[in-house]
């Protein structure tokens, strides 16, 4: 199918924070390719239109581009980065977060047969492949009627339950159907996924947390590495130092109030972390985060107050994804 309308689309209705008139659906724009950027996924169909992008999460990289989509199926910590975009070719995405009460519906919906059986085993969060025609038409089709207010309330759902149709028969139908089922290993993980996320600040044990989510603990540590890529402590070490760092945008002189509040007991290991997780020690860091937050004063300048926390061009589909509204990548943006 032809992208160039689905460009068009995108180019006009892209916003700052992604958002759009119709719940959930996120459109996206980014015209410049900074570095790698820590973030979260969120829940989230993904589609690109223009550009590329790039995401690591433990020690996987996925990589997709113009006429695939990715599907993130949990919350997972990622570093992410546009690759060859600039202001006269942006970067352009479409997003549609992931509900599970939408997918458990279609799935009751659907008669025997309708769906692929599901596997065994949990499969991997994070999932690319190229966009079926059907999905893209019915993509340009939602995305149309943002210049039709009238028919936005009534043909909006219709179509949203089209595209979770198509991505849940689709190739990747497997990882979108788990979030569906109550019982499946990927709703057991993202039950983990979710503790950790509300008590990263807090020591635990891994038996202790999959006893919590109904499981063995070694089913449960096979199903979260398949999910996340990663151990369930490196999972609560990224969580730490993401959160940290936020921290160290509104609190760059407290840093060891900071390593404390997320859970370090030693200062000095986290500073040898958080440098290795982002490259550069958490002082400087924080220096730079605070220059680089909108209406920063310049260097030598008076501080006007207490700055707001840095959100970077990545970082935008993650605050959005916590406030339920859009991506948590950025071709959903979060993704």
């Amino acid at each position: 199918m032809d992208l160039e309308e689905l460009r068009t689309l995108l180019a006009r209705h892209a916003r700052p924070d992604a958002a759009t008139p119709v719940d959930g659906v996120l459109v996206s724009k980014v015209d410049r390719s900074d570095a790698p950027e820590p973030a979260t996924t969120g829940t989230v169909l993904a589609v690109i239109a223009q550009g590329t992008k790039r995401l690591a999460v433990g020690d996987r990289v996925l990589e997709y581009g113009a006429g695939q989509y990715l599907v993130a199926s949990v919350d997972l910590p990622v570093t992410g980065q546009f690759l060859r975009v600039g202001p006269d070719r942006p970067a352009l995405g479409f997003g549609l977060v992931l509900e599970p009460s939408d997918i458990a519906e279609l799935l009751l919906l659907a008669g025997p047969g309708d769906v692929p059986r599901a596997g065994g085993s949990a499969a991997s969060a994070l999932a690319v492949c190229d966009a079926p025609d059907e999905l893209l038409d019915a993509v340009v089709r939602l995305l149309r009627l943002l210049d039709r207010p009238r028919d936005r309330a009534v043909l909006a759902p219709l179509i949203k339950r089209e595209i979770l149709w198509r991505v849940m028969t689709g190739e990747q139908g497997g990882t979108v159907r788990q979030l569906g089922l109550a019982d499946s290993g990927l709703s057991h993980v993202a039950r983990a996924v979710a503790w950790i996320r509300s008590h990263y600040a807090e020591p635990f044990r891994v038996e202790d947390l999959a006893r919590r989510c109904g499981m063995s603990q070694s089913a449960f540590y096979r199903n979260f590495q398949a999910v996340t890529a990663m151990s369930p402590l490196r999972f609560q070490k990224q969580i730490r130092l993401q959160e940290a760092r936020l921290l160290l945008a509104t609190r760059p002189g407290d840093i060891t109030g900071v390593a404390h509040h997320v859970g370090y007991d030693s200062p000095s290991q986290f500073s040898r972390e958080y440098r290795r997780q982002f490259g550069t020690p958490p002082s400087r860091d924080a220096a730079r985060l605070r220059l680089d937050a909108p209406g920063a004063p310049a260097p030598g300048a008076p501080a006007p107050g207490a700055p707001a926390p840095v959100v970077s061009s990545h970082q935008v589909d993650v605050a959005a994804v916590r406030r339920g509204n859009v991506s948590g990548d950025r071709y959903g943006r979060h993704t």
